[in-house]
């Protein structure tokens, strides 16, 4: 028996809120076999960045060539990507090993506001990153960044979403958490719109929502769902860890990744591992 092998490709949050332990910790929770190419640390708490020592490049490759060429990748996310050059070893060693299930959240600005990517890098993800993803995952500051329009309706997201998908992604998730009333997602896949809607949770511990949210997605399609049922299962679990969250330091506490194993006792709809089953 062997689960499903899902890869994040991401920096390192010494807080344990976002980032590699984010992700590490969702895709052990919905049952896949998380492995982590690093791609830098920082030095990170729920009050915000205090530092980033980006990863060689090359080192970043030899990682990457260390986990595809023994355990073999189901599924893969992108995050935090700072440099030019790291992005576009990253492209190449895709490309390099086929990965075709890979979810980029294009990560570029902490919650606290510190900015996660070099200006110059921004055009080398448009240019070689985001045409390889299967899913892109944008927040509203993200799809405005990559669009340049405002984003303040679902409207709006829904022309950010058209634009975005002209740059090669297959399958756009823009994130509405950043507008007021529900949390309204959406999913476009250059035919027709899909929302995904959930009741806004009244709290500021949200840290590591974008990094969950999309390690959920490739957990989910590692596990041989289409992009529909993907974001709908991870759209549920990041609710409900948004729902728990753990009130921990003083500033923007993390997620509580753990929230499905808990809120059965609850009344709410338990969800269960699934990777226990047969992988590749």
């Amino acid at each position: 028996m062997k689960p499903f092998r899902v890869l994040t490709i991401a920096g390192s949050d010494s807080g344990g809120g976002a980032g590699i332990q984010a992700d590490l910790k969702t895709i052990t929770v919905l049952g896949g076999f998380g492995m982590s190419v690093v791609t830098a640390l920082t030095a990170q708490n729920t009050l915000g960045v205090h530092g980033i020592h980006d990863v060689p490049p090359s080192f970043v490759a030899l990682q990457f060539d260390a986990v595809a060429t023994d355990i073999g990748i189901d599924a893969a996310k992108t995050g935090m990507l700072a440099t030019a050059e790291i992005i576009r070893i990253v492209a190449g060693k895709i490309r390099q090993y086929g990965i075709e299930k890979l979810v980029v959240d294009p990560v570029m600005v902490a919650k606290g506001g510190t900015s996660l990517i070099r200006e110059e890098a921004k055009e080398i993800l448009i240019a070689e990153l985001i045409p390889r993803a299967f899913v892109l995952t944008p927040n509203i500051p993200e799809a405005e960044v990559l669009t340049g329009i405002r984003v303040e309706t679902l409207d709006d997201m829904k022309a950010a979403a058209r634009i975005i998908k002209k740059m090669g992604a297959r399958h756009v998730v823009v994130k509405g958490g950043h507008l007021s009333g529900d949390a309204v997602d959406i999913l476009y896949d250059g035919k027709e719109f899909r929302e995904f809607r959930s009741q806004r949770i009244a709290t500021g511990d949200t840290h590591g929502t974008g990094c969950t949210y999309s390690a959920a997605i490739a957990t989910e399609l590692a596990f041989g769902k289409d992009v529909t049922a993907a974001v709908t299962e991870a759209k549920r679990y990041i609710t409900e860890a948004v729902r728990h969250a753990w009130r921990v330091g003083g500033g923007h506490g993390p997620t509580n990744h753990l929230a499905p194993l808990f809120i059965s006792k609850e009344g709410s709809a338990a969800m269960r591992p699934e990777g226990w089953k047969k992988g590749g």
